[in-house]
């Protein structure tokens, strides 16, 4: 029997998340963050701090996928909210990221924030632009060639966008 459930990360699972942390900055497909990140780096840029939040899926004690979340800007940008999502490449189809996302957005509004805003969707991530579009996020514009794709170049990146009000 399955036992899955979303909760808050803490620096135990640190230790599940960075194995394919690596693999997914390393493929060079959805995420800018240098390629070099020691383990100690990766943790410090996903871990959040409030009022963020970094979540994990885990499935008997198993992380499968992990989300932080928080303003997108601080200040007067705070009341707008943003996300980052990862999942093991090994549980791709399993419904782990359409959870993850929806707690997100869940989360947010249940935090007050009027929006999200996802600043750098690749383009040819199409599995990841279809979800938050089914989700109904909106493309609100594309920076084109803004990301060097290590299999097709350089390609847009997308800003888009949730109205949570």
């Amino acid at each position: 029997m399955s036992d899955r459930r979303i909760r808050a990360a803490t620096d135990d699972d640190w230790p599940q998340i960075w194995p394919f942390f690596a693999a997914i900055v390393a493929e060079g497909e959805t995420y800018a963050y240098p390629d070099d990140l020691t383990s100690g780096q990766a943790r410090d840029l996903w871990m959040e701090r409030p009022p963020g939040l970094t979540v994990v899926l885990e499935d008997d004690r198993r992380v499968l996928g992990t989300a932080k979340m928080g303003p997108n800007r601080p200040a007067r940008g705070d009341h707008v909210g943003t996300a980052s999502f990862m999942v093991d490449p090994a549980a791709a189809g399993r419904g782990v990221g359409r959870a993850l996302a929806t707690y997100v957005v869940d989360w947010h509004r249940e935090q007050g924030y009027a929006g999200i805003q996802f600043n750098a969707v690749v383009e040819t991530n199409e599995a990841a632009v279809h979800l938050w579009q089914a989700l109904g996020f909106e493309i609100v514009g594309t920076v084109p060639g803004a990301f060097r794709s290590a299999r097709h170049g350089r390609v847009g990146l997308h800003v888009m966008y949730l109205p949570l009000g």
